[in-house]
């Protein structure tokens, strides 16, 4: 039996060897450093969105919502997956229309939206200053647990028999004649290559598919600002904001994670990121903004050391190597590809089993570039 090889163990590598493994295949993950160590990890949980997306992704995050309040049973774990609702914000006239017409994309696209006038935005989040007009409304959308959920995908491939090697760095891909024969790791061994090699490690896919073709993708590292716990958080939904760099998401024990976007510095040598004091009081300075009664906030965890690779349209590459149908890769997630992992994970396993690239990933092709 031919062997595949996945490169890279956060949730899309994790997800997509369990797919493989409970299906009879053999399959081998290497990690450069433990599973989940990377945008897969860090703290709090992630938001599980369709509100707001390129409407590309919005036929995967259909399918995505269908999976997520049941992958629990799946995976054989506590619930993971909280559907809280989300609302993007807006406070400027300009705003309105544009959110008028995302609303009826959404909803023709199979996702429920609904704009609120400024009251009703009040009826759902009474803390929100007064010059906020009005938000759209997916009450369908939520948060997952990413580290827990990464680990359990991981915990049921080697279940299923699949092989997970921690530790172990991808250094290149070795070719014959321009054909993807074995992959080399940074301590010297050449894994062979005779069934499907996929590349999931997003910031490093970029360099290890170089020699064939240059993605339009960069990489970057984003702040996640948790708070010390709140006797009265008053965040009550997964909340997004149309004009500011602000994400608010409400954790169990009360702290309030803010994020959105804003940058750290990373190192390369280290692999560590460092937060930007800057960066982090202005995070702080737009929540307290949107919600007055969050003045004096204080952070307790700024985490930047989860490196992401974003691409140029904001949406993900999806592909197969020119010239090598075998080698797969997926990458520029832009720091929201969590959301759709579990749907994009089902449809690579169909891809791998098939032969067919599934027409749900066709948008994702990297001729969409020219």
């Amino acid at each position: 039996m031919s062997k595949h090889i996945i490169v890279g163990g956060g949730v899309y590598g994790a997800a997509v060897a369990w797919h493989l493994a409970s299906r009879g295949e053999s399959v081998e993950l290497i990690e450069a450093g433990t599973i989940a160590s990377g945008a897969s990890g860090g703290p709090g949980r992630r938001g599980v969105r369709a509100n707001g997306r390129d409407y590309r992704e919005i036929p995967l995050m259909v399918r995505a919502r269908e999976i997520w309040p049941v992958l629990h049973e799946a995976l054989g774990t506590e619930p993971l997956y909280e559907t809280t609702g989300q609302i993007q914000l807006f406070e400027r006239e300009i705003d309105l229309a544009p959110t008028e017409a995302r609303a009826a994309l959404q909803n023709r696209l199979g996702i429920e939206s609904r704009v609120l006038s400024q009251d009703e935005v009040r009826e759902l989040e009474p803390g929100v200053a007064p010059f906020i007009r009005g938000g759209l409304y997916c009450p369908g959308d939520g948060v997952a647990f990413h580290k827990s959920t990464t680990l359990a995908y991981a915990e049921k491939a080697r279940d299923a028999g699949a092989v997970l090697r921690e530790g172990v760095e991808a250094a290149r891909l070795v070719a014959k004649n321009g054909k993807v024969t074995a992959l080399a790791t940074t301590d010297g061994e050449e894994i062979p290559v005779d069934g499907k090699l996929m590349l999931f490690c997003n910031a490093g896919v970029k360099e290890l598919v170089a020699p064939w073709i240059d993605l339009p993708l960069w990489s970057r590292t984003f702040l996640v600002a948790v708070s010390e716990p709140l006797a009265d958080n008053p965040v009550r939904h997964l909340v997004g904001h149309a004009s500011r760099t602000l994400s608010l998401k409400r954790e169990p024990d009360g702290r309030l994670m803010i994020s959105g976007g804003r940058p750290g510095t990373w190192d390369f040598t280290t692999r560590r990121g460092t937060p930007i004091q800057r960066e982090v009081d202005l995070n702080v300075a737009d929540a307290v903004a949107v919600y007055p009664a969050l003045e004096g906030l204080r952070i307790e965890t700024a985490d930047t050391d989860h490196l992401e690779a974003e691409c140029i349209d904001h949406i993900p590459v999806i592909d197969s190597l020119p010239g090598n149908e075998h080698v797969l890769y997926a990458a520029g997630w832009t720091g929201h590809g969590w959301a759709i992992a579990p749907a994009v994970a089902e449809l690579v396993r169909d891809w791998v089993l098939e032969g067919e690239k599934p027409g749900l990933l066709a948008p994702f092709a990297v001729s969409r570039f020219g």
